[in-house]
């Protein structure tokens, strides 16, 4: 079975930092670009971030640009998403997807992050 895991999702200050990862198992990781999306209730899903299949090449939404960072560890089967100085904008539940070309073929059940004082 296919499956991606998110974790690392909780309750943060603004200004503060946590680590999302995203396990997965059933597909030969190496093989597919990452993406970060995250959805707030009432709004479009946003790509947040993408990494190619070897983690060569990184993009960011403009909104996240300098703050986040995803990365790769393909021994480990992980994405990770690396989130500073968060704001409340932020808060969404962030999902994890694997991708081949223009397709998002498989979807994590999303973690939730709350950016709150």
């Amino acid at each position: 079975q296919v499956q991606l895991v998110e974790s690392g999702g909780g309750l943060v200050q603004p200004g503060g930092s946590l680590r999302l990862s995203c396990a997965a198992s059933g597909f030969t990781f190496s093989n597919y670009a990452m993406t970060w999306y995250r959805q707030a209730p009432g709004k479009e899903r946003e790509l947040v971030a993408t990494i190619t299949n070897t983690g060569s090449n990184t993009n960011y939404a403009d909104s996240v640009k300098g703050r986040f960072t995803i990365s790769r560890d393909n021994a480990k089967n992980t994405v990770y998403l690396q989130m500073n100085s968060l704001k409340l904008e932020d808060t969404a539940v962030y999902y994890c997807s694997a991708r081949r070309a223009a397709w998002s073929l498989y979807w994590g059940q999303g973690t939730q992050v709350t950016v709150s004082s």
